[in-house]
């Protein structure tokens, strides 16, 4: 068992906190039962995982060691004060992992694409990930300014949507280059065009904006329809995680009332 925060392995795990190290690496910290399962679901193998005797005493804790030790991960165990000092959460859950940046392929053709402009914090793009997937949407953009992908409280929030969903970092360049041949959407609180009443089952890419300033120039400029939801009361605005899900949906219902006819 390693018991001490100076173990070189540990100090890699601890290192991959920071922005740079992680993108030198190309890899990242996933923790917990969920996310370790469904890295392995997707054919990701940890280069390092570690684990404590918590795990040990759940039968389903069981079955993970073996399945890791059966993909040749060879997880290493570890006492809770070191667990505690590689963690991000506030109550480690007894496994955490070091997996390679995965690399979801989009289809040949995108009808759906998300852009995130500028947003900043970890929890809303970790929402808006795994909004975006079980919507149906086949790529997700990153616009200059957003939060990193491989955050630890976006990884948490996305929920395994990493190893599923297509999602690249880009400049407004690049975007404008994915996007073209889509009608590019902006979800805009003073739109001229209520959400549902667009036509989402053509080719649609929904640019979602920064939580404070909205839309950079940049997205402003790449869409050719502003979108609003119509609010009761005096509410301005929405979390902007809560307004890309009902937008997203309205399109996910379009297309499935669509493929019914």
């Amino acid at each position: 068992m390693i018991t001490s925060p100076a173990n070189p392995k540990i100090q890699y795990v601890r290192a991959l906190a920071r922005r740079r190290t992680r993108h030198q690496e190309k890899q990242f910290i996933i923790e917990g039962v969920r996310l370790v399962e469904e890295a392995l679901r997707a054919d990701i193998i940890p280069a390092l995982s570690f684990f404590t005797e918590d795990l040990v005493a759940t039968e389903r804790g069981r079955n993970l060691l073996a399945e890791l030790q059966k993909r040749g991960a060879s997880p290493l165990p570890v006492s809770n004060a070191v667990m505690r000092t590689m963690s991000d959460a506030q109550t480690p859950q007894g496994i955490l992992a070091v997996v390679p940046f995965p690399q979801p392929v989009p289809p040949p053709t995108l009808s759906l694409i998300l852009v995130v402009d500028g947003i900043r914090d970890p929890g809303n793009l970790g929402t808006l990930l795994r909004t975006a997937e079980a919507a149906g949407v086949e790529e997700v953009l990153l616009a200059p300014g957003t939060v990193d992908l491989y955050n630890p409280k976006v990884v948490r929030g996305a929920m395994g949507a990493h190893f599923r969903l297509p999602i690249k970092a880009q400049d407004w360049a690049e975007i404008a280059s994915i996007t073209s041949g889509t009608q590019v959407f902006l979800a805009d609180a003073r739109g001229d065009r209520e959400y549902d009443k667009v036509d989402w089952c053509a080719p649609s890419t929904l640019i979602v904006g920064g939580e404070a300033e909205g839309a950079s120039a940049s997205g402003r400029k790449l869409a050719t329809i502003r979108v609003f939801i119509p609010m009761q009361g005096s509410t301005e605005s929405l979390n902007v995680a809560v307004a890309a899900a009902v937008i997203l949906f309205e399109a996910a219902r379009q297309r499935r009332r669509m493929s019914l006819t």
